[in-house]
């Protein structure tokens, strides 16, 4: 049983957390939020756990019981005369995902890091966690360390994405793979999005539901957040220069019991309880934007009530991209 494992901080400074884990957190608005960074503004606290599992059962729906896309098997596969090969799982969340990926690869050392201590500390013996804040220029890694590095539903936390990519294109081994996983945060109704029923003028059928994103949309603009980065994905990664045989890939996840076939209902069962979770999760931003305390609970309330009970049906959309770092030529 693990009780300790390490944060790193930006001048590479290592300490360790222990039983007593109550100083890298803090209270806003009622909720337990990571004391690392004021920037992500989710908390980091029991339910948030749940809802991390949530939606990494999600993505192993959508990818047909794995955990990746891409040729992840081939890249970990070992080699003669190679060191053992290294995973980094950027944004960990509860370490589901970092603890499967050590359990189907056992020969790998896998770290996963977060903001806060919110992962189990037993734990498979080739799996660690350690705590940093990724939303600084420098990331406390070595240059290409890792063969596989993922990250999954981060740009809330990034102000400077692009950079954040740069930086993973250094961490990288030349011939290593990023999967990268994002959510848009632009609701969908009908297999319309908000840009169409803004355009069109028509009703979107889920007005409190749309409202709620546009505010929590706004809110993290005001945060420094590019909220049009997970479209964008693929063409970010293009433009580092670091990387080619990008794939991109969308998945579209619909939200709540409307659909027939068997998967997209586990699919949308899973992303509906996500959501039931994430709403008052917001609460706090909504609150520090500025928001008096009955707006936020009403306008909580009425996406509620269009979760609860959809007049159209609700979707959203991820952005999937994987990549593999260039091979250096002499």
């Amino acid at each position: 049983m693990r009780l300790n494992y390490p944060i790193i901080f930006p001048l590479n400074q290592l300490t360790y957390v222990g039983e007593d884990d109550s100083e890298f957190f803090c209270q806003i608005h009622g909720r337990r939020f990571n004391a690392l960074s004021s920037r992500y503004m989710l908390p980091a606290d029991e339910e948030e756990v749940r809802r991390s599992e949530l939606q990494h059962k999600t993505i192993q729906f959508l990818f047909n019981g794995k955990n990746y896309v891409g040729p992840i098997a081939d890249i970990l596969k070992p080699k003669e005369a190679q060191e053992r090969c290294r995973i980094l799982d950027l944004g960990t969340g509860g370490g589901f995902w970092a603890i499967d990926i050590a359990d189907e690869f056992p020969s790998a050392e896998v770290i996963g890091v977060d903001l806060a201590p919110v992962q189990p500390r037993e734990v498979p013996a080739n799996c660690t966690f350690e705590l940093c804040d990724l939303d600084q220029f420098y990331l406390p890694y070595p240059s290409e360390h890792f063969d596989v590095i993922h990250a999954r539903f981060m740009h809330t936390g990034i102000e400077n994405y692009p950079r954040f990519l740069h930086e993973i294109a250094r961490m990288l081994r030349p011939g290593g793979l990023v999967i990268l996983i994002e959510p848009d945060t632009e609701p969908i109704a009908d297999e319309k999005s908000a840009s169409h029923f803004i355009r069109s003028g028509q009703p979107s059928g889920m007005r409190g539901w749309f409202t709620l994103w546009e505010t929590y949309r706004r809110c993290l603009r005001d945060k420094g957040i590019d909220v049009n980065i997970p479209p964008e994905l693929s063409n970010l990664v293009a433009s580092t220069g670091e990387f080619d045989k990008i794939v991109s890939q969308e998945g579209n996840i619909p939200i709540g019991f409307w659909p027939k076939d068997p998967v997209a209902l586990s699919i949308g069962q899973l992303a509906w309880m996500n959501y039931d979770i994430m709403l008052p999760a917001m609460k706090p931003l909504f609150l520090s934007s500025g928001m008096r305390d009955w707006e936020a609970k009403k306008l909580i309330e009425e996406a509620h009530q269009d979760l609860y009970y959809p007049l159209v049906r609700a979707s959203s959309r991820l952005h999937i991209v994987h990549a593999v770092k260039k091979a250096k030529h002499p």
